[in-house]
């Protein structure tokens, strides 16, 4: 089963808010600055008594500041959000999606926002933050509850004196966002490698993507030696290869997407203890984000040629499970010397990595929930990223602020390859002693990358508690919204080509 798309109709209502219109509302947000002169008091309804109650508010700094209702027949509620001007997008989402829990919490059907001032900017920045965030609290996500949660009535969302808005965009975001966190929060026995293959075919099917799905045997005749040591012990394990082609069917890609698709992550012989083998259903979520990544450029109609490339085995142990001191050999013919089983992701990105750098993209992106050094370095609240072009890292700050899924760059220094030497093979996998496991893990898919231009995002955000920016949730969906703008607005593609 794949998730329904959120269903909230976003429309327009101009000012002024005449008695008539209020009595088509059941719940007003009007959000203002902290400070300023701009805002439009007299167009907010009961404006002064929200005043004299925010004034008297015990809680300074609550959200909402205060709240009323009118005297209609609507009984229409009122609450004032006040949102500081200079907010970065991130914390935009963040008020907006805690405004939103207090809201929804009276279960509207309709829902109207009102922005006043605000400069034009800023007004679109935050209607988009409110927007985003409504679309992600609807979002029905999978339960096994026998008694199923109602879903939530909002189904309208009324822009009051908004200006322009790209609602197509933000919805296709929400729908790649909503299908990388329904799939990660599917549990292990339904999402194991063989129910994920099904999803993906059914989406494929859906959207009018070629499919290709590379398994054991297949992968056997290549020498994927690299994948294949991990997934000895998963019998449906397999590379899945997605085509996007709006135009030339035969052509290049201009984007590979490849994630990481661990359904579920033992540690293998060197076997995690239980409490960091808790949520390990989550480790495929790399995958999950390069696949919501894929179906937003599809429903978009991007006219990018894009192929998405998904690694998806489960770490098991068994006795035929690969062990310390192994060497295996890649499919691009690198050794590499076993250290650690749990370093299970590096290896079947590898072997992906270079099937999709075979296929000549002008850029590759990899996602994964690939090590624990990059939690300890910037929590859960950003992800890593990692790139073979230094040039590319402004970027990737820019398209992260600018989304609200933030992301911060680490050093990739020849001299890290010093700590991956190995006297018997060409590589170790990684090392079990010393720091900075996040950084040689970067190092090690680079030598599976041909060269090509190429970015990887260790996803520390892709579960934080409590949710993250616009999400409600503990888990993210973190890198769909960011690679949109990375490739969108941030220009990824021309400034590869300049380079």
């Amino acid at each position: 089963m794949l998730p329904d798309p959120t269903k909230l109709t976003v429309s327009t209502l101009d000012l002024p808010l005449t008695r008539k219109k209020l009595e088509s509302l059941e719940h007003l947000v009007v959000v203002v600055p902290k400070t300023g002169r701009g805002i439009q008091w007299k167009a907010i309804p009961q404006a002064e008594a929200l005043k004299k109650l925010e004034r008297r508010n015990r809680a300074p700094g609550a959200i909402p500041s205060a709240q009323t209702r009118l005297g209609n027949k609507a009984q229409t509620l009122i609450s004032l959000v006040r949102v500081d001007s200079s907010s970065s997008t991130f914390e935009l989402q963040t008020q907006a999606r805690k405004a939103l829990a207090h809201v929804l919490g009276f279960n509207p059907a309709s829902l109207a926002l009102l922005v006043s001032g605000y400069d034009d900017d800023r007004t679109n920045a935050v209607a988009g933050a409110f927007t985003i965030a409504a679309m992600a609290a609807i979002t029905t996500m999978p339960s096994a509850k026998s008694k199923q949660p109602k879903a939530a009535r909002l189904k309208r969302l009324h822009l009051v004196g908004a200006g322009e808005i790209d609602i197509e965009r933000l919805r296709a975001e929400q729908r790649g966002n909503q299908l990388a966190r329904w799939l990660t929060s599917l549990p292990p026995n339904q999402l194991d490698a063989a129910g994920y293959r099904k999803r993906v075919e059914a989406l494929a099917k859906e959207q009018g993507w070629d499919m290709k799905f590379l398994n054991r045997s297949a992968l056997q005749k290549r020498g994927a030696g690299a994948f294949l040591a991990v997934a000895r012990a998963d019998e449906n394990a397999g590379i899945v290869h997605l085509r996007y082609r709006p135009g030339d069917k035969k052509a290049a890609p201009d984007l590979a997407l490849v994630g990481k698709g661990i359904c579920f992550d033992t540690g293998g012989t060197n076997v995690k203890p239980a409490q960091y083998m808790l949520n390990m259903h989550d480790d495929m979520q790399g995958s999950a984000v390069a696949l919501g990544t894929l179906l937003a450029l599809s429903e978009l109609g991007s006219d990018m040629a894009v192929d998405c490339w998904l690694a998806i085995t489960e770490n098991l142990i068994s006795r035929d499970s690969y062990k310390q001191n192994e060497i295996v050999t890649a499919l691009n013919g690198t050794t590499i010397e076993i250290m650690h089983t749990d370093a299970e992701g590096r290896m079947v990105l590898a072997d992906t990595l270079s099937l999709a750098a075979a296929e000549q993209p002008a850029v590759m992106i990899d996602y994964a929930t690939l090590t624990g050094s990059c939690v300890s370095a910037l929590t859960t609240r950003y992800s890593g990223a990692f790139t073979n072009r230094d040039d590319l890292n402004p970027l990737l700050i820019d398209a992260g602020n600018a989304s609200g899924e933030r992301v911060w760059p680490f050093p990739m220094d020849d001299d890290f390859e010093e700590s991956l030497r190995s006297n018997i093979a060409d590589t170790l996998q990684c090392r079990i002693d010393g720091g900075g496991d996040h950084i040689l893990a970067a190092r090690f898919l680079q030598k599976f990358c041909d060269d090509k231009p190429w970015i990887h995002f260790d996803l520390s955000a892709g579960r934080n508690k409590g949710g993250l920016g616009a999400i409600p949730t503990d888990v993210s969906g973190f890198g769909v919204r960011m690679t949109l703008n990375l490739l969108l607005e941030q220009g990824l593609l021309e400034k590869v080509s300049q380079t």
